[in-house]
């Protein structure tokens, strides 16, 4: 693990159990996905690159603009899908046709691959990523070593 994707994994497991809510970003008052990334980015490099817009739970659905994957080409760093690392930022598309909106850090990688994550209805978790999950992946990102 790079020292950067040790951080993010420790970074995110201490979120664990942080209740879900819809556009909160603070370590175990609430948080939804996007909030976890946010307040993982917080604590490894510092201030937030840009601030979050309102956002509703369908995210950009009816305009099916993607989002949360061209924020995350601006600030974090794309990589190959099969380019597996602990620290990993994932990005799914939660349905086939729909634009991608959910986010989770990669825990453990290999045959007992995890996900840490927030979503609507559970507090943040470390979930297996079981192939439901893994075919959901569209992306992969790592943090950057710093801020530029």
């Amino acid at each position: 693990m790079s020292a950067i994707g040790d951080r993010v994994v420790a970074s995110a497991r201490a979120w664990i159990g942080t209740p879900y809510r819809h556009q909160a970003s603070c370590k175990d008052a609430g948080t939804d996905c996007l909030g976890l990334l946010r307040g993982v980015w917080r604590e490894i490099l510092g201030a937030e690159p840009e601030q979050a817009p309102a956002y509703s739970k369908d995210w950009s659905e009816p305009a099916r603009i993607e989002t949360l994957w061209q924020a995350a080409e601006r600030h974090l760093i794309a990589k190959d899908l099969e380019d597996e690392a602990p620290g990993d930022v994932l990005l799914f598309r939660m349905r086939e046709g729909s634009v991608a909106k959910h986010l989770g850090v990669a825990g453990e990688i290999g045959q007992a691959a995890t996900f840490i994550h927030a979503y609507s209805g559970h507090a943040v978790v470390e979930s297996a990523l079981s192939a439901p999950w893994r075919r959901r992946i569209v992306a992969r990102f790592t943090f950057p070593e710093e801020i530029k």
